[in-house]
């Protein structure tokens, strides 16, 4: 018998990337502090630790409670350099980050943690780079003007699936991981455990 598959989320886009490829789960949203995660990695918090440490804390919380399943916990973290971004608090700041954006390369660090019985099974991290085209101030201001707050879900403030195509010259790496679930990795995984038809 196959073990129940969680996905410790409550965001749409990862939900659709798995109903999308034919995966049965169900989703419990995660209930952690994210920035306290964050802040106990001190001199360690570098873009990839943050994005793996979120993703096993959120496999973890729902796994207490759930005896047998294999709960994927999941998260991205957004850096230029050593900068870490968050997702923008207001259109105020998100247009700040894509200035900053402007005419530079950023990652995208994708995490992913499976865990079953209150222990980590497996992770992974995925990367994707992204070139952002040179943006004027007012370029920027008008592309928030038509986008408006769907933009502070998303962490660089853009939604690559929409308008935010626009604002790139070049991009490294797979749309799986750019939207924040890396699925071949995952579906490999889950196919080695026995949890979907191999």
């Amino acid at each position: 018998m196959k073990p129940l598959l969680v996905l410790a989320s409550s965001s749409p886009f990862r939900r659709m990337l798995m109903d999308n490829a034919g995966l049965t789960f169900e989703t419990r949203a995660a209930s952690i502090d994210e920035r306290a995660i964050e802040a106990a990695l001190a001199d360690d918090a570098t873009p990839d630790n943050v994005a793996m440490e979120l993703a096993r804390a959120k496999a973890l919380d729902v796994s207490r409670d759930l005896q047998g399943a294999l709960v994927l916990g999941s998260d991205q973290t957004m850096s230029l350099g050593e900068r870490v971004y968050h997702k923008p608090k207001d259109l105020d700041e998100a247009k700040r980050h894509l200035l900053s954006l402007s005419e530079n390369t950023h990652r995208l660090n994708s995490a992913i943690a499976l865990a079953q019985d209150d222990r980590i099974i497996w992770e992974h991290v995925s990367h994707a780079e992204l070139t952002v085209r040179p943006l004027s101030e007012s370029f920027v201001e008008r592309y928030i003007q038509r986008c408006g707050d769907k933009l502070l879900g998303s962490v660089g403030a853009y939604q690559l699936e929409g308008e935010g195509i626009q604002l790139f010259s070049e991009i490294r790496g797979d749309y799986f991981t750019i939207l924040g679930l890396p699925l071949l990795p995952l579906l490999g995984k889950l196919r080695e455990l026995g949890a979907i038809d191999g």
